[in-house]
């Protein structure tokens, strides 16, 4: 009897023991959520020219924003979806002469929609090295003003984001990361104040972000 009893308690240890491990081994699969900051700054593209006063004119901030995505443990890699909103403190003012255009005028990086996927190795049972791609949409905001009236516009702007990361998981369900996104888009329209919006036209203007962010598993 004594024999049996500690062979069954032996069992029952040895059975509970690897649930325990993969209970508190950290993962990269599943739902998972987080906030984004960092560096955002946009620029013309290399088949465009931006001159105002003289000098080539950036728009930088900082970058700020909330993430979705759901993640698929495929042997040693991962691969996913994901989602994210953003907004950024970017903005640049010009001066004008031309009265038609007030007289005043300031561009503000607004917000920006990512939809996209992304696949990658483990480097380690913690670390995830990952490369990222999709659809991006940007607004970028006008204000322009001759003192008496304000005019507050925006452009829509379409394009593609590529990116590559490092993400660390940290503890069973939290995880942090650090990744580069550059973006292009090449497709716009204006909206007016009274809600009318133009034909889309071609433009070519980069984005270079640098984020981190921080989240967790469900």
């Amino acid at each position: 009897m004594r024999i049996a009893l500690a062979a069954a308690l032996a069992a029952s240890t040895m059975m509970a023991a690897p649930a325990f491990a993969q209970d508190t081994d950290p993962t990269f699969t599943g739902f998972r959520a987080g906030v984004v900051g960092g560096y955002d700054i946009l620029r013309p593209g290399s088949t465009e020219d931006s001159d105002l006063d003289g000098d080539d004119q950036n728009v930088d901030g900082f970058l700020y924003g909330v993430e979705l995505g759901y993640d698929i443990g495929v042997g040693g890699a991962v691969v996913g979806v994901e989602a994210e909103l953003s907004d950024s403190t970017g903005k640049v003012e010009a001066r004008s002469t031309d009265p038609n255009f007030f007289g005043f005028g300031e561009v503000g990086a607004g917000r920006d929609i990512y939809v996209g996927v992304r696949a990658g190795v483990l480097a380690s049972p913690t670390t995830l090295v990952y490369a990222k791609g999709g659809y991006t949409n940007a607004r970028l905001n006008v204000l322009a003003t001759d003192g008496t009236t304000e005019l507050r516009e925006n452009f829509e702007l379409d394009g593609w984001r590529i990116g590559a990361g490092v993400e660390k998981a940290i503890g069973t369900n939290t995880y942090a990361k650090l990744e580069y996104r550059y973006s292009n888009y090449s497709n716009a329209n204006f909206e007016y104040s009274n809600g009318a919006i133009t034909e889309d036209f071609d433009i070519d203007t980069d984005r270079h972000q640098v984020a981190v962010g921080v989240g967790f598993r469900f």
